[in-house]
């Protein structure tokens, strides 16, 4: 029973996390190409709080629960879908980590056009597109860690 809750739990929190990383993503990609600021400002303090509430526990918990469903499963660390998927699990949240800081700009940016009533700035643009260019690869290390979770390839064992 220990290691159904567990999975549960892993499984859980591997939807929030991507969940939310992909909705907030697609809620801030359509504010920012609407260059309405006020949305902007509105759209982007959501994701920053989504982040902390939801990516941030739950990028915490996948890794612990991970490791303790190795461990009750006795996987062999050395299973290649297992060293594959650990390796897009760091490369995703090195990623996530400098967006993090990304999002706090583009809100912080958005939120003073906003109050001087100006369009977004220059450099709200520049760092939208840092935070595409970190999104793309994020996205693809966790669609295909979710392929090797749900199938555990043979060929990579």
């Amino acid at each position: 029973m220990e290691y159904l809750i567990v999975k549960w739990l892993h499984v859980l929190s591997s939807t929030l996390l991507f969940g939310t990383g992909i909705g907030s993503a697609f809620f801030l990609l359509l504010a920012s190409l609407s260059k309405d600021t006020a949305v902007v400002a509105k759209v982007s303090g959501y994701v920053v709080i989504a982040d902390y509430l939801f990516t941030a526990t739950t990028a915490i918990a996948q890794p612990l629960t991970g490791f303790w469903l190795v461990h009750l499963a006795d996987f062999p660390l050395s299973a290649a879908w297992l060293y594959y998927s650990i390796v897009l699990y760091v490369i995703a949240i090195a990623c996530w980590l400098p967006v993090v800081g990304i999002q706090i700009r583009l809100r912080n940016l958005a939120r003073d056009a906003a109050l001087r009533q100006a369009p977004l700035p220059p450099a709200y643009w520049r760092w939208f597109y840092a935070w595409i260019a970190l999104g793309i690869p994020a996205f693809f290390a966790f669609v295909a860690i979710f392929y090797l979770m749900v199938f555990k390839p043979v060929a990579f064992s």
